[in-house]
């Protein structure tokens, strides 16, 4: 038997897969966090019928439709097979229409346990915006701090120990200024990046509250939702802060990791602070790149350049609700989460 279910009843049933039969440039651009791409239609073949559908009408679209999938419907299922070895899957399509409807009445046949997402990606989509324009119901812990002092190191070690956590420069494969792209593999698309977003919120909602760092509006090219922001504005406040010189060394460490140490991408990113450093001092710089000057490089750029942009403290202040020293990380991941799950709205 066949079910429709809602986009939040999707979300929350254990135990099934989800499976995105749209093309695989539908996938790309945007799908349901873990969901598995199985089209029934790759790219040509949507554009096939997409064509005779405007050209000769719906009933030819659908026989060139048939045409097409009838001989790679045992490859098909096969796939469906491997990806969901408990026979339980939720399938989607665009909007719910022949696509979804089509593999569900295959699998049903095949014996799977079958659901069917009303509405389709479209009604997804229309959550995730709904989700995103409401006041969020969690109270956000904001992470502050100077360059280098362990922010996103911190919010991974409390992700590790079950705390809900929002990176955003995680899911944005971005670390927001000129460097925030080395060694990194390429963002998601806008519409990715708003649904991996609602998908950790989500998860967050059962504890209360969640960690995400301080954020401008912007991660390269991908805006951070307004409703995030605000929530940012109304959170707890946390101080890391740490001693130059170690702030130093996990730069070092975290940014000339790749091939050839990143010293190229390095350069091409210290050149883009021309504007503010003057054309002499990037040309230095750049050179003393090139002889492997890491931590002197990375030391200037820190007290001439981002310590006087984002004006955080280097130890502990007033306006915060709590400030912790990462000298010793392990100490500070330990005084950060016993301070949270202290607080009203944590809910164990």
């Amino acid at each position: 038997m066949i079910r429709e279910i809602s986009v939040a009843e999707a979300l929350d049933l254990p135990g099934a897969v989800i499976i995105d039969v749209r093309s695989e440039g539908e996938f790309q651009e945007d799908t349901i966090p873990g969901a598995v791409n199985i089209p029934l239609l790759d790219n040509t073949g949507r554009a096939l019928v997409g064509t005779a559908y405007k050209e000769k009408g719906p009933l030819e679209a659908r026989r060139l439709g048939l045409e097409i999938v009838s001989p790679r419907l045992p490859r098909w299922v096969q796939a469906v097979e491997k990806a969901a070895p408990g026979r339980r899957v939720v399938l989607f399509c665009w909007r719910g229409g022949l696509r979804s409807l089509f593999a569900a009445y295959l699998l049903d046949v095949m014996g799977f346990a079958v659901y069917r997402l009303a509405g389709g990606y479209k009604a997804y989509r229309r959550y995730v915006i709904q989700y995103l324009e409401r006041d969020l119901p969690m109270k956000a812990v904001v992470v502050h701090g100077l360059t280098g002092v362990g922010k996103t190191r911190l919010l991974q070690r409390l992700a590790e120990m079950g705390l809900p956590v929002l990176d955003l420069e995680g899911l944005a494969r971005h670390r927001g200024s000129v460097f925030g792209k080395i060694g990194l593999p390429p963002s998601p698309r806008q519409k990715m990046f708003e649904s991996l977003i609602v998908r950790d919120l989500r998860a967050a909602e059962k504890r209360g509250l969640f960690f995400v760092e301080c954020e401008s509006r912007r991660l390269g090219n991908l805006l951070v939702p307004r409703s995030v922001l605000a929530s940012m504005e109304k959170g707890y406040r946390v101080l890391l802060y740490d001693s130059l010189e170690n702030r130093v060394r996990r730069l070092v460490e975290e940014y000339t990791c790749g091939p050839g140490q990143n010293i190229p991408a390095l350069q091409e990113a210290t050149s883009a602070l021309a504007r503010y450093l003057g054309a002499q001092q990037v040309k230095e710089l750049v050179e003393r790149l090139a002889r492997g000057e890491f931590a002197e490089v990375f030391a200037y750029l820190l007290v001439k350049h981002y310590d006087p942009l984002y004006r955080y403290p280097d130890a502990p202040s007033e306006g915060y609700d709590l400030c912790v020293s990462t000298a010793d990380f392990e100490e500070a991941v330990r005084r950060v989460s016993e301070w949270v799950i202290s607080l009203p709205e944590y809910v164990r």
